[in-house]
Order: C-alpha cells, then structure tokens, then sequence
C-alpha cells in the first residue's frame, strides 16, 4: 500500500511542478491518441452508416467483421502496420515507422472498428419508418443520412469514448510501430512499462495515475456533453 501511495503523491508532484518529460508524454499521448480517433471518427461513422443503410448481398458477413475487429488484438495491429511500414514493406517508401505517425496510424486501425461497430448498430435501431418519413418530407438522400446521425448521435457519442478510451490505454501497437523514443515516441502507456521493467514502480505508478486522469478528463468531456444532448 505504501508503494501505491508513494506512486500517487509522486503523480501529483510531477504535475504540480510541471515536470517537463511528463508533460511531453503527456501532451504525445493526448495528441497521438486524440487524432487518431478522429481519423477513425471520420472513417467509422461515414463507413458504418453506409453498411447500416445499404442493403447487399453478405451484409451478415460484413457486419460480423466489424464486430469482429472491435475486439483486435493491438499487438497484432502493431505487427501488421510495422510489416507494411518496414523500409521493404508496401508503404516502406513514406519512411515513418518508429514516428508518431505511424503510432497514430496504428490507433486509428484500432480505433476505427470499433466506432464503425457502435455505428452500425445504432442506425439500424433507428425505426425504419423514419427515413421514409424524411424522404417524404422532401428531404435528399444525403439530408436523410444528416438527420439518421443526428438522432443517433447519444450512442455515437458512446462510441468515441469507447474508441479513445481504447486507443490512449493501449500499449502494444505503440511499442512496436513507435519505439518508445524518448522526447519523440515515448507515451504514457509505453513509459509506464519501461519503468515497471526498470523497477521504478512509484513513477510507473505516478504515471498510470497521471494515464488514467487523462483519460477520465477526455470521456468527462464527451459525457458532459452526452448527456447535454439527452436532455434537450
């Protein structure tokens, strides 16, 4: 218990003194990950909504994919993007592996399915009704689609904190496809295992603690909104 307190107070210590290498990981980590899922935002809903409302044949088949991928290993993602990131690789020539790039890269391959899973689910509980209901209200396709994720919009908010909240804890893909440099790929998830193997265990506890503050920060946020939206 002593250790765990040690860790805590040196947590706020190092936020207190702004401590500049925390604040570097700190401020990588909330980039890296925040525009990862943005990208994966991007891609999850426009694609997701697509699949929820376009019938064709193996749909089933696709849509077990999705939620398949919502569940990907992050080690497996990181070996995936390495080898096609690896300078003999099909994507070898953008020369950005062990950048933070190619750690936002990886995050958004995590992240996108499951922001694309949330999405297909919470169009298709839309009533069926509703988009003939729009369309006879003299509204385009492109309008309905609009109006289908605005009312949708509780759960896809949902679906972006799931997706942050499992790319900014993640440290596997980090690792392999960052390296964990310091001052250039070096994150919280990745420091805190390094100084787990060091033996640091009050600074890798500070910074889990510095890592889960973070993220309850963004998802206070995201909820605060949340629910600002459901009571309107």
């Amino acid at each position: 218990m002593d250790l765990i307190f040690q860790g805590i107070k040196k947590a706020f210590y190092l936020l207190v003194t702004f401590d500049p290498e925390v604040m570097g990981i700190t401020l990588l980590s909330l980039r890296v990950s925040g525009t990862a899922t943005l990208i994966s935002l991007l891609l999850g809903i426009s694609t997701g909504t697509l699949i929820a409302l376009t019938q064709f044949p193996g749909k089933r088949f696709v849509v077990s994919l999705v939620n398949t991928g919502m569940g990907l290993p992050p080690v497996v993602v990181g070996l995936l993007v390495t080898i096609f990131l690896w300078r003999n690789g099909p994507l070898g020539f953008l020369g950005i592996l062990y950048t933070p790039m190619a750690m936002i890269l990886a995050q958004a391959v995590i992240a996108t399915p499951i922001i694309m899973g949330i999405t297909v689910a919470a169009i298709q509980q839309l009533p069926n009704k509703l988009r003939l209901q729009i369309l006879a209200l003299g509204a385009t396709r492109v309008q309905m689609v609009w109006i289908l994720i605005k009312e949708a919009r509780l759960p896809l908010l949902a679906g972006v904190m799931a997706g942050f909240g499992g790319v900014v804890s993640e440290v596997g893909a980090s690792i392999m496809v960052g390296g964990n440099i310091k001052g250039y790929t070096r994150v919280l998830t990745t420091a805190t295992v390094m100084e787990t193997s060091r033996g640091n265990f009050d600074v890798a506890i500070a910074l889990g603690v510095i890592l889960l503050m973070l993220a309850y920060t963004v998802n206070l946020i995201l909820t605060t909104i949340q629910q600002k939206e459901k009571n309107r």
